[in-house]
Formats: C-alpha cells, structure tokens, sequence
C-alpha cells in the first residue's frame, strides 16, 4: 500500500512512522522545509517516547520518506491523510484553512482514483467541504477523476501515542463507498487481523466521534476538580471519593484525578469547537460549556490558594517543577503552567522553572514576561532559595525527589502538590507546609 500523509505535526508524523511499521511505503510531506530537513537527518522535533525507534527502523528499510513536494505525494499515493493542524480561532471555532488548502492542492494534481482521509480533528460537514473542494479542481482540469473521502479520527494520547496507534482502543471510519471501506482494511490490516474493534459509520458520525470523546473526558476532568474545591472546604478526600466512583462499572476510574485543570493540543481546542458546531446548528452545549468554564476556574482557585496560604507572592519566588502539560511529552499548548506563571508574576512574583522536555516551547510562550522567570537545569537548582514549591506536571522523576534535599534549599517551606504526587509520603508534612489539591 503507498501511503501519503501531508503534514507532519504530531498526529501526522506518528501516524506515518506507524503505518510505515505496519508495513506501507509512506511519504511524509509538509512545507516546512526546516522540518522535513531534520527528519531526513533523523531529528525527532517533538519529543514522544519511542517515536525516533520506529522512524529508524523503518528508513532503513526505505518504507518512509520525506518531501515538500505536494505534487509528488499525491501522485505517488493510493491512500492520502491529511493531518495539518485545525487550531481554534478566537470564537472557538476550528480553524480550517488549512485542511481545506490541501483539499484544493489534491484536487488539483490528483492523477487517478484515491481515498482521501480526513485525519485531522474537523468540524461535522468538513468531509464534504473537502469533497466538494477536490471536485471543482477536477472539473477545472476538464477531467473525470474518482475519488473517496473518508473520516478516520484520531485518539492518540501525547506521550503514548506510539502505543495508541499500534494498539488502538478503536479504529472509527466513517465512509460513504464499500471501495473506501475496503482499502481503509487494508491500510490498518495488522490492527483488523488482530481483532483491535473497528467501527464502520457514516462520515459525520465520524466526524462528531472524537469531539464527543474528548468533551466527555474534559467534563470528567472539570467534574472532580469541583469535586475536590468542595471537598477541600469540608474536609473530604477527593482521592477517596475518586476511587469509589471508579470502582462503579458505569463511571470507570480513568480521568477521576484532580489537579490544575486540563491542557494541551486537544480538550481546549476540542470543547470550544463542539461548542461552536452546537451554536451553528441552534443547540446550547451546556454541559460542556460549564466544563469550559470550571476548567478556567480550577486554575484561578490554584492561584488564589497559593496567595492565601503564603499570605501573598509579591517579591517571592516560587519554584515551578513541571511546564508541559502532561507528563512525557514537550507540549505547552493550553497547558496549566503558563496561566499559573502568568497569574503568580501578575501578583509580583518571581518564577524558577524546571521540566524534562517543556522549557524550549515555554521560553518563546511566555517571553514577555521572560525576565519574571529563571528556567532550572535541575530539581535542585530550582529549589534554590524559593519560598514555594509548586508541582504543576506529575514526571514520574518528581515522584523520586529527595524532600528533603529540596527542603533544605528553599527558604521558606511551602509545597503545593497540584498532582497530589507526595500525599502517601508520611513525611512530607514534618518537612512542608504540604498542600495537595483535594483534601487536607
């Protein structure tokens, strides 16, 4: 199977690398010349564990290639995804600009029948705006040229993604032609052998599927972060609370875990845009709109906390370990950090920074205010003469931390646990002015 993905942001350089695994011969392509010359120099440039294995195993054995070349792609390929970026606008709505040029660049080089799939996380309608697009370029050609669209959306988690694409919870393909449906089989053969659950639907059942996803997981987020400000108020332990709700079959216990609010490329983005689809269609999303807000809320109250209890920031310096906005990934988009950073430096105080991969991107998001922040080589060095520990990010190397190590370089003792990350350290109180996020 020849395989083109245009775009090779993080959804599409994962789903790339994988498909090549699974045994297609892929070309990667975007404008970006800057990046295509790295990954031809086998430079990984987002960090994601596991990802610069593959991508070498699978050059050696010339099953992937890279290119700017447009023309070349589409030529060369039985199956297209497009997996550009679809970033939201300042209404909320997602961005299609560029789903929709790639549309009008395949509709005109596209040189025999093809699948055209939708990777990108679009808005419902945006299969048909693609497919409408594609065939005016035809016609201007003077040709009669067959081609299927098709929604394929993704659910890969930043940091597992590796994972995600080679064992899938779930393969949605939203489809209007058995051909299509066929060859999209064929693409993920390794997965449909091995008996990983596919799901056969229509393109704007498809469509709606991975807004639905990720609203539904964004609720349960904001939900027990409401959850924990009332238990914090009476005495509760939200850990506690979250544990039982999970042992009930009907709720599960995955993303009952409280902290600074939920980030990164896809809740934000995701639950603005279903907003903006209900909007369009006369439907008030009310349920995940007040996720929205409570989301927004939960890291007011993280600030509002850290000045209660330390009776003011200004002219102190909190030490913030963690910046992406989960674990095992480079990512800053939305995360907690920057708006926790943002409210502290407002309130006039100083910032050390650490984290594994997230510094680079946290330089330039949060460069006016650049000379509020030092950025750490280490733990350690962070905990230089800080008044606060602020622990935004749970990075499994902070569950191994020498408290008292840290302790011993601060200045004043407080430590705000936003990860709940040291609550079953009995001694962590006898060290810190110890404050988790839901309990006591």
């Amino acid at each position: 199977m020849k395989i083109g993905v245009i775009g090779t942001g993080y959804v599409g350089l994962v789903q790339g690398v994988v498909l090549a695994d699974f045994g297609s011969n892929v070309i990667c392509m975007d404008i970006n010349e800057e990046r295509i010359k790295e990954l031809d120099e086998n430079k990984i440039p987002i960090f994601e564990p596991g990802l610069k294995e593959i991508l070498l195993k699978n050059k050696k054995a010339k099953r992937i290639e890279f290119t700017t070349d447009i023309k070349y792609t589409i030529e060369n390929s039985e199956v297209i995804f497009i997996a550009v970026g679809t970033p939201a606008s300042e209404d909320g709505s997602a961005d299609l600009h560029y789903v929709l040029n790639v549309a009008k660049e395949i509709g005109k080089y596209i040189n025999c029948y093809k699948v055209i799939v939708d990777k990108s996380t679009v808005p419902v309608g945006t299969g048909k705006l693609v497919e409408k697009i594609i065939k005016e370029e035809i016609e201007k050609k003077e040709k009669d040229i067959e081609f299927d669209i098709v929604s394929n959306p993704e659910f890969l988690r930043e940091g597992k993604a590796i994972g995600d694409c080679q064992r899938p919870d779930r393969v949605v393909i939203g489809y209007k032609n058995e051909k299509a449906r066929e060859i999209m089989k064929k693409v993920y053969d390794p997965l449909y052998i091995n008996e990983t659950p596919f799901l056969f639907t229509n393109i704007e059942t498809a469509e709606l599927i991975k807004y639905a996803s990720n609203s539904f997981l964004a609720v349960k987020i904001s939900f027990i972060n409401e959850i924990a400000l009332l238990a914090e108020k009476v005495g509760a332990n939200t850990q506690e609370i979250a544990r039982s709700m999970g042992m009930d079959g009907r709720i599960s216990p995955k993303f009952l875990h409280c902290g600074p609010g939920y980030g990164g490329s896809c809740f934000p983005k995701d639950t603005k845009a279903i907003v903006d689809i209900g909007k369009k269609v006369g439907e008030d999303m009310y349920v995940i709109k007040a996720a929205i807000a409570a989301n927004e809320k939960q890291k007011r109250k993280v600030i509002e906390k850290i000045v209660e209890k330390m009776n003011g920031v200004k002219d102190k310096t909190i030490g913030i370990l963690g910046l992406s906005f989960k674990p095992d990934t480079d990512d800053m988009r939305d995360a907690p950090s920057i708006d926790i950073i943002r409210g502290l430096v407002k309130l006039g105080a100083k910032i050390h920074a650490y984290c594994p991969e997230g510094m680079k991107e946290a330089k330039w998001r949060l460069s006016d205010i650049e000379k509020n922040i030092i950025y750490c080589s280490d733990e350690y060095t962070m905990s230089n003469d800080i008044d606060a520990l602020v622990l935004v990010t749970e990075w499994n190397e902070f569950r191994g931390l020498d408290l008292n190590k840290i302790k011993d370089r601060m200045r004043n003792n407080f430590y705000f646990d936003l990860r709940n990350v040291h609550t079953k350290d009995k001694n962590v109180r006898n060290i810190f002015k110890y404050f988790p996020i839901g309990q006591e």
